[in-house]
């Protein structure tokens, strides 16, 4: 997820079991804007600051970062919108860090970016539910994604026979082999 902390609490709600992981391109996007606040953008050294911080917290160093950070900040003689720059990095990775385990996500094969989820999230709901002039009740679009997932994942024919099946029985008592 992007770090917002309704997200996190909808998903303690209604997915306990789910193992949270804050999109590390959201974090990409911090620490290179942490990176122009010392480098010039478009410098091997901005690329540089990125690269190491990256792998740090690729390696589950996080506390390590948010601890440079924390030096940077005091020793850095930082004013103006660069210091706010930093602190904001600073209280996003605070507030996110127990969901910046990386090296256990890998470890453990989890994907750590949404990229592919939201991906999948286009392609089954928004390519079909969004389209002009469609309304939905809850029931209603839940009956749909659950027969366009059916469907995308080629098991509409199995589904199909199933269901007649089942219907052929109740309404006429017959078991269908």
């Amino acid at each position: 997820m992007d770090g917002e902390r309704a997200l996190w609490e909808a998903q303690r709600v209604y997915f306990p079991e789910a193992v949270g992981i804050l999109d590390l391109f959201h974090v990409l996007e911090r620490l290179w804007a942490v990176a122009h606040c010392f480098h010039r953008e478009g410098t091997q050294k901005a690329s540089q600051f990125v690269e190491d911080k990256l792998r740090d917290l690729l390696q589950g160093r996080v506390g390590y970062v948010i601890g440079g950070f924390r030096q940077r900040l005091t020793k850095g003689k930082l004013s103006g919108t660069r210091r706010k720059v930093l602190e904001s990095a600073i209280e996003y990775m605070e507030n996110n860090r127990e969901h910046m385990r990386y090296d256990e996500y890998l470890a453990a094969g989890y994907p750590i970016g949404s990229g592919v989820a939201e991906g999948a999230c286009r392609h089954l709901v928004k390519d079909r539910m969004e389209q002009t002039g469609m309304r939905w009740t809850v029931q209603g679009a839940q009956a749909m994604l659950h027969v366009r997932a059916l469907y995308l994942n080629e098991q509409w024919d199995d589904f199909l026979d199933f269901r007649i099946a089942g219907e052929q029985s109740r309404l006429y008592g017959q078991k269908v082999a």
